[in-house]
């Protein structure tokens, strides 16, 4: 046995010979029962970050359980990620001096297609230098032909049953990645802005005074609106203004959803450019104008056409300071939803997108969690679970992107409706004519990947699926519980009539030593591929889960992977030392009752330690059973029984030899689910290379 352990060297081979060995090789084996996790699927358009490497917690779920003796299944897959991975490419084409713009739609998808294909194989080599025990003989992607037919046949069902339909409606665009976006993918920034204060002639003379954050959209306002009860204005409810630059005649209305605290209390209303305001149009039935195009430029306004809206705000301002129309101007503190992707301010404007009904599917996937069928750890993400699917909104699917599942529904131009049809229809199924055309828009990646566990499990076997599914476990961070979990749930049962897994465990985001979000745009990003270089993938993995209570974000600061890799140092000396003692001359005296009754100690407190750990594993408490195995390892067996126990070793005594090598072997195979490299090559000392600990179950 080396003098030192050697990660690199070691893991390499290591991987190699479980892959070669077909340890994780899924297959149906009707004797033994099944444990299947789906992998959350990484996007392809790149290599793994420090939130992949969280995956462990899949990894050590089936290795623990492959050796408890079921039949483990744990799928690879990666995922398209529609709008993310255009932006990534446009950035790559941005660089070449080009954009989306210069190519057809059928090109720039090939393009981005392309540029995939050559990032693929990136992240499975990082995975397998982690150890990850995925079946890599059954990898998935999003857009293989066999997993849209399944899209496909969801979008058909929901379509048919009336879960899904048109609607003309505001939604949150981003005029720089020219698509919009449902709710889920809108972030809010609060924002140091300011509160306009603008004088609206009344038609019979004077002014009302209206405050407003966006005064460049006052060419589209069709009212100004107050309270009913607000006595300053009730004299004026029903009397009519002049919009200033456009000369244009509005109403006064009354309105119950006015602030009479926000500024003057009068507010202007803009229909198609604020949400609120919409809906204000449809109850009042007012027509509205669209001032701002999808290119993010004025239109409409005969005043500030073509001017983007900054600059039109500029514009507009300077115009009416000089008619003596703006009263003041204060600082005002706003929440603005930004871009996910870009960070820009996303725009509120009217296009009409298919949208899911979602009342019916969440109230049914409510009734899941409620009856118990899909249990949650931590516990404490139930109740957040419940309120998500309480609060859900109907579900804007639709994306103007070129890469991702293009939308399977076609337009008849006489008739003005739409159909569904999985594959390109011969003729309008409608009118029988030839004029049917496709939407250009394809589906939201959400709504794809909420399909991903039944979806990959069809398409591998029918046998496959009625096995392995509902999969055991989806393991995810908890930020995406709302935008996936919940969505999984409510669309996998629709169309199984099954849960798509019958647990969810959630973890937490990686922070710095400050407890800061890692970021780059910050600089304090830990490449995870550079530690395990550093300091092997079990310094790592371990580090991610030593300490860190389930649910809850993980501080790696540096010295903790250092501490990790101390103690798969400790372990491979503990190791070394068993091994070497095995050398010596074996004498058969017996012990002593001092060394006998330690003996009875470390067998007693092995027996503890392995009731605690499956007692703890049983709960998903990774952490605690992990700090059980390394306060063992670490501080009884290498701090006290060994150096109680050498001198009885020195002089021979095989039975002390036994029992320490007895508990070392059983803390090892334990450990194994955490730090599966040093375990696996210390194993092999004892019992062969050709051997492995993976083929011995946990006690």
């Amino acid at each position: 046995m080396e003098k030192k352990y050697t990660p690199l060297e070691i893991e390499k081979r290591l991987s190699t010979f479980w892959e070669k060995k077909g340890f994780f090789h899924a297959s149906v084996d009707r004797e033994k029962q099944p444990f299947s996790i789906i992998l959350p699927p990484p996007n392809a358009n790149g290599a793994m970050h420090l939130g992949h490497a969280m995956f462990v917690y899949e990894d050590i779920m089936i290795r623990y359980q492959k050796m408890q003796g079921k039949q483990v299944f744990w799928l690879l897959g990666l995922d398209h990620a529609g709008i993310e991975t255009q932006f990534v490419f446009e950035k790559h084409l941005k660089k070449q001096g080009k954009s989306r713009f210069d190519y057809d739609r059928d090109t720039l998808y090939q393009m981005i297609w392309d540029f995939v294909m050559q990032n693929k194989h990136v992240i499975r080599g990082q995975m397998r230098q982690l150890g990850f025990s995925l079946d890599w003989t059954k990898e998935k992607f999003t857009l293989d032909e066999n997993v849209v037919a399944v899209v496909y046949q969801t979008f058909q069902d929901l379509f048919d049953r009336q879960l899904v339909y048109r609607a003309h409606r505001l939604v949150n665009y981003c005029t720089h990645c020219g698509t919009s976006f449902s709710d889920i993918e809108v972030a809010d920034k609060e924002n140091e802005g300011l509160l306009y204060y603008l004088k609206y002639p009344l038609k019979t003379g004077g002014f009302i005074t209206v405050a407003t954050t966006r005064p460049e959209t006052l060419y589209g306002d069709v009212a100004v609106m107050v309270h009913p009860q607000d006595k300053r204005y009730l004299h004026l409810i029903g009397e009519r203004v002049i919009l200033p630059l456009i000369h244009k005649e509005i109403p006064i209305i009354a309105n119950e959803h006015v602030d009479r605290k926000f500024g003057t209390g009068a507010v202007k209303a803009t229909p198609a450019h604020d949400f609120e305001d919409f809906a204000v149009a449809q109850t009042h039935k007012l027509s509205y104008p669209v001032i701002i195009g999808f290119d993010g430029k004025m239109q409409n306004t005969g005043v500030v056409d073509g001017l983007r809206v900054n600059a039109a705000r500029e514009e507009t301002l300077k115009k009416l300071d000089a008619l003596h129309l703006v009263d003041k101007i204060q600082p005002h503190k706003l929440v603005i939803k930004v871009c996910y992707r870009c960070g820009r301010t996303l725009e509120p404007l009217p296009k009409e997108q298919w949208y899911i009904k979602i009342r019916p599917l969440a109230d049914q996937a409510k009734r899941l969690i409620t009856a118990g069928q899909i249990s949650v750890y931590p516990k404490r993400f139930t109740k957040q679970l419940i309120r998500i699917f309480d609060d859900f909104i109907d579900w804007n699917i639709s994306r103007q992107v070129v890469w991702g599942i293009r939308i399977p529904a076609y337009f008849c131009a006489s008739q003005k409706k739409w159909f569904v049809s999985q594959k390109p229809p011969s003729k309008c199924q409608i009118c029988a004519g030839q004029d049917a055309k496709q939407d250009e828009d394809t589906f939201d990646t959400w709504f794809s990947s909420a399909q991903w566990p039944f979806a990959t499990l069809q398409t591998i076997s029918p046998e496959f699926y009625q096995y392995y599914y509902p999969t055991s476990v989806m393991e995810t961070g908890y930020e995406i519980l709302r935008p996936w979990v919940a969505r999984m749930i409510m669309i996998g049962y629709f169309s199984t009539k099954q849960v798509p897994f019958r647990k969810v465990f959630l973890h937490g985001m990686v922070r710095d030593k400050q407890g800061v979000k890692m970021s780059k745009s910050k600089g304090n990003v830990i490449d995870p591929l550079k530690m395990v270089a550093l300091y092997g993938a079990d310094a790592l993995r371990a580090a991610l889960i030593f300490g860190t209570k389930e649910g809850n974000d993980t501080v790696l600061p540096e010295d903790k992977i250092v501490g990790m890799r101390n103690f798969a140092n400790k372990i491979w000396n503990i190791g070394r030392y068993i091994k070497s003692s095995q050398k010596s001359k074996i004498k058969s005296q017996k012990l002593d009752s001092t060394n006998l009754k330690i003996l009875q100690q470390l067998q007693k407190e092995q027996k503890q330690l392995e009731k605690k750990y499956h007692t703890e594993m049983g709960k998903y408490h990774f952490a605690k059973a992990l700090e059980l195995i390394y306060q063992f390892l670490w501080h009884q067996l290498a701090d006290y029984y060994i150096e109680q126990l050498k001198e009885a070793i020195r002089s021979g005594k095989i039975e002390a030899l036994s029992a320490l090598k007895k508990a070392y072997l059983e803390n090892l195979k334990m450990l194994h689910p955490y730090m599966p490299f040093v375990t696996e090559a210390v194993w092999q000392v004892f019992h062969g290379e050709d051997k492995s600990i993976i083929e011995n179950s946990i006690s």
